[in-house]
């Protein structure tokens, strides 16, 4: 397998040598994996109490690697397959064909609010990178009185050794300056953009129930203030996140409004049952 990692590498970097068309273009395609639209400011991160947007488009994975040795026995390739995400069949609800793409060189992203209370704490913070990915979001077969709404979403990323050693550790480190934060931006009230604060809380609930590490992070919002009436309202957002570690692979989980913790733990589990195939070593 390190063989087997090390050919990848040196072909990955030689095609970052070639000038393709529009580069930049498909790497900013690559980055597009999560149910929300990704932001960078608090103006944003009061926004998302009002605006849910999902964002999926298929990519091509990385090449297949041809004239290699036979292994003498089973090695999971440097890709991540398809089977190694959970399946529509292990939700409890009827969905329609999971939505995904894949890439090379993604960020381990995990909540990306995190990155935003950091920054409006002068603090420098980062996600860690993964060397390949694959993510799906699936939506709710829609129905007469329920819309195609998302009740899954799933990230899986193949990480160095010395990443994937360290990862829980670094993801502690960001939650600890956010467990308590007070964002100041602008937000949808009533129809209309005012200027407003609102309370996160970040905690982790449950830790090492599943493969090599594991933890679901909690992020509540509980309260938001108009600044220009003095109004306060509880906006009753909670969103749980779970992260497992199976070998090098990391996968990122996530339900939609109506998912629970305990139904979050369970799919964390089937993860990582699915994931050990693909795994270095494997289960």
């Amino acid at each position: 397998m390190p063989d087997e990692m090390r050919f990848l590498e040196r072909m990955h970097q030689d095609l970052r040598d070639v000038r393709w068309a529009e580069p930049a273009e498909l790497r900013e395609q690559g980055t597009r994996r999560r149910r929300r639209a990704a932001v960078g400011s608090a103006v944003a991160v009061l926004m998302v109490a009002a605006v849910s947007v999902v964002v999926t488009k298929n990519l091509a994975g990385p090449p297949p690697v041809a004239q290699l040795a036979a292994p003498t026995t089973s090695v999971p390739s440097a890709e991540i397959p398809r089977q190694a995400m959970v399946q529509p069949g292990d939700l409890p609800v009827e969905t329609g064909p999971p939505l995904g793409q894949s890439g090379l060189d993604e960020p381990v992203q995990i909540d990306y609010v995190l990155l935003a209370c950091h920054q409006q704490q002068g603090l420098s913070a980062d996600w860690e990178p993964s060397r390949y990915s694959r993510s799906q979001t699936l939506l709710r077969a829609p129905t007469e009185h329920l819309p195609a709404d998302e009740v899954f979403s799933q990230a899986v990323y193949r990480l160095a050794p010395q990443v994937a050693d360290r990862i829980f550790a670094r993801i502690d480190a960001l939650l600890a300056p956010c467990a308590s934060w007070r964002s100041i931006g602008d937000v949808l009230w009533d129809d209309q953009v005012v200027a407003a604060e609102a309370d996160h809380r970040w905690e982790v609930t449950a830790r090492d129930f599943v493969g090599d590490q594991a933890m679901v992070i909690q992020h509540s919002i509980t309260e938001v203030r108009n600044l220009e009436t003095g109004e306060s309202r509880d906006p009753g957002q909670l969103e749980r996140t779970a992260v497992v570690r199976v070998g090098d692979l990391v996968t990122v989980l996530g339900l939609g409004r109506d998912g629970t913790e305990r139904e979050l733990r369970r799919l964390a589990a089937v993860a990582a049952d699915r994931l050990c195939v693909a795994a270095n070593p494997p289960c």
